[in-house]
């Protein structure tokens, strides 16, 4: 596990290309501080979009929320998003790196949280929502939520904008 934000990038590098477009490796140093892209801890479901990448580890003891910048090196601050009693999952990012989406559990019972880093502030997009809630991936320019939603055992994917409001697709595409 300790390799695996390695390997995922390593298996999305075709998505990564240079100035001629030839797919390029992503190489990122390990540090063994918890201050880079790789660490001793568990990195888990890691989301590239533009200049940064999204990913979930245990590196400070609870499962947490992490954005590395590719064109800096670093990891972004993201300050008031990860808390002590909850349990982040699977985040997406907008390709500004300004929105964070992830799954969250906390006291038994799943969310799916939007983070502005601009403002700072963390929105419950599924407050109202009397179901489980998992996976979200958010659009390239932050408007868009899709998600699963289980209802009575039925897995369903909704789409909610950023404001947490469901969106009215239509179930016959034209």
């Amino acid at each position: 596990m300790k390799r695996s934000i390695f390997i995922s990038v390593f298996a999305c590098s075709s998505l990564l290309t240079g100035c001629f477009g030839y797919p390029r490796l992503l190489s990122y140093p390990f540090d063994p501080g918890g201050r880079s892209l790789n660490s001793l801890a568990s990195e888990l479901n890691p989301q590239i979009a533009g200049r940064y990448i999204v990913f979930t580890s245990d590196r400070r003891g609870s499962q947490d929320v992490y954005l590395f910048d590719r064109i800096t090196g670093n990891l972004v601050d993201l300050p008031g998003l990860n808390s002590l009693d909850t349990i982040a999952s699977h985040p997406s990012v907008s390709e500004d790196g300004r929105y964070v989406v992830f799954g969250a559990s906390r006291q038994g019972r799943s969310a799916i949280v939007l983070y502005d880093r601009e403002t700072r502030q963390l929105r419950n997009l599924t407050t109202n929502l009397q179901a489980e809630v998992r996976n979200p991936t958010i659009s390239a320019d932050g408007t868009r939520i899709a998600f699963e939603s289980s209802n009575n055992g039925q897995w369903d994917i909704l789409v909610y904008d950023r404001f947490g409001q469901p969106l009215n697709i239509p179930q016959d595409p034209r």
